[in-house]
């Protein structure tokens, strides 16, 4: 939801005034509805900023995340790079006999 399209704040809401005329609508059942918009967006706000929150702080886990991710392959690669050369030693050694390996 884009904040820039939002025409009216709940302060704006509470504070309009509607001219009256002879035959106009009931002005306590307008306030009464209008009381009631104003809620809602009040409502919607707190709903926006909070979920705005949420976001910033997936976001900022999924960065950090992100970032374990790549340090941690560094310092497990060695222990595979190890692992490696040892079945290739013992494959050494059981191909060519401990003659090579020496």
């Amino acid at each position: 939801m884009n904040l820039e399209n939002i025409h009216l704040t709940s302060k704006e809401i509470l504070e309009k005034d509607f001219k009256t005329s002879m035959r106009g609508y009931n002005q306590e059942e307008v306030d009464e509805y209008l009381d009631l918009i104003i809620q809602d967006y009040d409502h919607m706000q707190q709903e926006l900023e909070r979920l705005q929150q949420e976001n910033d702080r997936l976001k900022r886990m999924s960065t950090r995340e992100t970032t374990q991710r790549v340090k941690q392959p560094a310092s497990n690669n060695h222990q595979v790079n190890y692992d490696i050369l040892k079945r290739v030693s013992n494959l050494e050694k059981a191909v060519f006999g401990n003659k090579f390996a020496d």
